[in-house]
């Protein structure tokens, strides 16, 4: 049996603009995780159970588009091995649609686990003898194949989401740029606060694609003044000046209702955040529902997460940005 799991992640600034080639920054969240298990099935089928979904189905039987199987079938392809005789288990505590990057956690845990599952001994699992050496899967290359399933999902990926979960790390990200890792010289707390309505991602990406295309000069106002703010909040938290997080994450949140990715679900948490003693509130991920991030500290953590409770999320939990 082979055992993978890959973290969650948020990005605390950037996104939208990040498609357009400014920068984001996206963190991970280790507070909830996919977990993918694989096992030795004597037949010659390759059996997917995905739990959180009540789903039970082969491969073959599998659409084109389903994500699931296209990362299995992406990944053996790119070990030179056949997708057969595995039982794959699926379980997540990554909201769906949620914006915490649940589908690029699964398509990242299932490549990491069948990598590792190919690379036993033929006693172990029944099968020819893999050369080790060959066979293993860096941090990239499991990004890379997290990303083409990343289509699949949103339409025109930035790429973030893959690569901040395959390096389980900070990640100051451009796109078609090297990846940039970061040193957070003081640790910072996040509250994450789930509206409970999914995150529509490949809809709100198109619906700002349209917009940027009917109005291109306001929308790369929009875009480079994000990233300003992104390259602000990369200095404060190199700096270790977090106290001016607060204050970035709510000047992004302006823009990206400009853009016209906010909603009053997600309004309400924001407001309720910023009246309970957050130092600063914004939406994080696609918008139109997903989640709501506050930068906390000790003393005003559970107040704010008791009042975005009040105020309508479905669950909040917290993450330390360390």
């Amino acid at each position: 049996m082979s055992k993978a799991s890959a973290p969650g992640k948020i990005i605390l600034f950037g996104e939208h603009a990040v498609v357009y080639a400014r920068p984001a920054i996206a963190v991970p969240v280790f507070q909830a995780r996919a977990e993918i298990e694989i096992e030795r099935l004597e037949i010659g089928d390759c059996e997917i159970v995905a739990q959180d979904l009540s789903r039970r189905y082969n491969l073959d039987d599998a659409a084109p588009d389903d994500p699931i199987a296209a990362i299995i079938r992406l990944t053996c392809a790119r070990l030179k091995v056949e997708p057969r005789g595995v039982r794959v288990r699926v379980r997540s505590t990554i909201p769906i649609g949620g914006g915490l990057g649940s589908g690029a956690a699964v398509s990242v845990a299932l490549a990491r686990a069948l990598a590792q599952y190919f690379v036993l001994d033929a006693d172990e699992r029944g099968g020819t003898r893999i050369n080790k050496s060959q066979k293993l899967l860096s941090n990239a290359e499991i990004s890379a194949l997290a990303y083409e399933v990343e289509k699949l999902h949103h339409g025109t990926p930035s790429g973030i989401d893959n690569t901040v979960i395959a390096f389980e790390q900070p990640v100051y990200f451009v796109r078609g740029q090297p990846i940039e890792s970061f040193r957070v010289a003081r640790p910072f707390t996040i509250a994450i606060a789930d509206t409970g309505i999914a995150a529509p991602t490949k809809i709100a990406v198109g619906d700002v694609r349209r917009a940027w295309e009917q109005n291109r000069a306001h929308y790369e106002m929009l875009f480079d003044q994000i990233g300003a703010i992104v390259r602000d909040a990369r200095k404060a938290i190199e700096q270790g000046s977090v106290e001016l997080l607060g204050e970035l994450m709510n000047a992004n949140q302006i823009l990206l209702r400009a853009i016209g990715v906010s909603s009053p679900e997600i309004e309400t948490l924001i407001e309720a955040a910023l009246r309970a003693g957050a130092h600063g509130a914004k939406l994080s991920g696609a918008g139109r529902g997903g989640n709501v991030i506050a930068r906390v500290d000790e003393v005003t953590q559970d107040k704010v997460a008791r009042a975005m409770m009040e105020a309508g999320a479905k669950r909040v939990i917290g993450t330390r940005v360390e």
